[in-house]
């Protein structure tokens, strides 16, 4: 690794699809040094999260090592920590361990589950965010079917049976999905004393529609398809109570041992650590360059930013909008660096698509809709090219040609966070 400081520092804060996206751009540029900070020491392709919750992929198989990734970048360094301050006047950014000064800062560290103001519902009801937040999601989903196998109760079986999902965007949707077929279809046979057929997975929406982010006809399409694998779908119902015995609605009660929360989302406090503009979701607002109004050396990215089309619609927070921000951020300081003017950023629309089981998703672009295994497809290949590292790619390809034969799942472990022998 070359540590020799060049004439202009960028610290990269976040290695999501922005930020990592954004170094690989920068890498090996001549008067650039580059300086990426992260809470983990991995790069996480959070699309595919929902399957290491379900059984389907393993962490491993999601996740790259940042240092891995940017191996061949002699002018990046990689450090992991957590950010305390940033010093906008003294371009400075503030670690446990170390300052760094800053030509140019990228803040870019995506956002977490939301709960509206319910954080007691996060015990009850865990999002989906992070590795560990899937790997106690798939601990509780496995251990409630392990539960009801040695129940005689027939009131507890149905509550270990039955599993609420609180939100239907396109991760509620997948793992609704995802779920049903697990039960149903990959562990029916193996459970003796229970009916895994029985199980009742249930979908809760606030709007009046799931997927509202895609066109009606779509929305309805998913409908549809997640009736058809056994998914009961409650739209227009809001959630009043979350505990440890299940869910209020209204005046019912849905009694279950396992609710996953897929909601809302908010973004990462560090940007209130600009003390700059945000909007009303705490995301920091930014002009068509990306960057603040009085720090023009001062971009946020992806999820963090509140970011406009050319229609003035703010945009999505979606892996292709992370990913060209990095790219064009990158590219803006390379053109400062050689004296030229920056140039606003301008999304282009890739589409959108989400699966709801096997051989069934639904997609959307430019006008153009599909749905049912000509979707699926298309979905299966898009996040196979998105996959960081050949090895990934070629183990997701084969994991989910196997479970596409067979219906079978390939992480099927119980697991906790704690490590200590206790056998005494």
């Amino acid at each position: 690794m070359n540590n020799k400081m060049t004439s202009t520092h960028v610290v990269i804060v976040g290695a999501g699809f922005a930020g990592i996206n954004a170094a690989k751009k920068l890498g090996n540029k001549k008067e650039i040094q580059v300086t990426i900070l992260d809470k983990k020491n991995y790069h996480l392709f959070q699309p595919l999260l929902y399957q290491v919750a379900m059984a389907g992929l393993s962490p491993a198989e999601i996740a790259s090592p940042i240092r891995s990734i940017l191996s061949k970048y002699n002018n990046i360094n990689v450090a992991i920590g957590n950010v305390t301050e940033i010093n906008l006047q003294d371009q400075t950014v503030k670690t446990e361990f170390k300052n760094y000064k800053f030509d140019y800062l990228i803040l870019a560290c995506g956002a977490t589950h939301s709960y509206f103001g319910k954080n007691n519902w996060e015990e009850f009801a865990p999002g989906l965010k992070s590795i560990e937040q899937a790997t106690e999601i798939r601990r509780r989903v496995l251990t409630a079917f392990e539960l009801a196998e040695r129940e005689n109760n027939p009131k507890k079986i149905r509550e270990y049976l039955t599993f609420v999902i609180v939100g239907g965007g396109p991760t509620g949707v997948e793992l609704a999905g995802s779920l049903s077929e697990m039960a149903h279809f990959t562990l029916n046979k193996e459970f003796k004393n229970i009916d895994l057929k029985s199980t009742s997975i249930i979908l809760i929406e606030a709007g009046d529609r799931i997927l509202a982010g895609f066109s009606p006809e779509l929305s309805e399409h998913a409908k549809n398809d997640l009736i058809k694998i056994g998914v009961t779908v409650k739209t227009n119902t809001r959630v009043n109570e979350i505990n440890e015995s299940g869910v209020r609605i209204g005046d019912d009660f849905i009694s279950s041992k396992t609710v996953i929360w897929a909601a809302g989302v908010q973004p990462s406090a560090t940007g209130k650590l600009l003390s700059s503009e945000l909007d009303r979701a705490g995301k920091v607002v930014v002009n068509e360059y990306l960057h603040l109004a009085e720090y023009k050396n001062v971009f946020v990215l992806g999820d963090q930013a509140c970011a406009f089309d050319k229609e003035k619609r703010p945009l999505p927070g979606l892996a292709p909008v992370a990913i060209q921000q990095g790219i064009h951020t990158a590219k803006n300081i390379i053109r400062n660096c050689e004296g030229k003017s920056m140039m606003p950023f301008s999304y282009f629309d890739k589409g959108q698509m989400a699966t709801i089981g096997r051989g069934r998703a639904i997609s959307e672009y430019s006008g153009f809709k599909a749905h049912g295994k000509i979707a699926w497809f298309a979905w299966l290949f898009i996040h196979i090219l998105y996959l960081v590292g050949f090895r990934n790619k070629v183990f997701v390809f084969f994991q989910w040609i196997w479970s596409y034969i067979t219906f079978g799942r390939g992480a099927r472990l119980i697991t906790k966070q704690e490590w200590k022998n206790n056998d005494g």
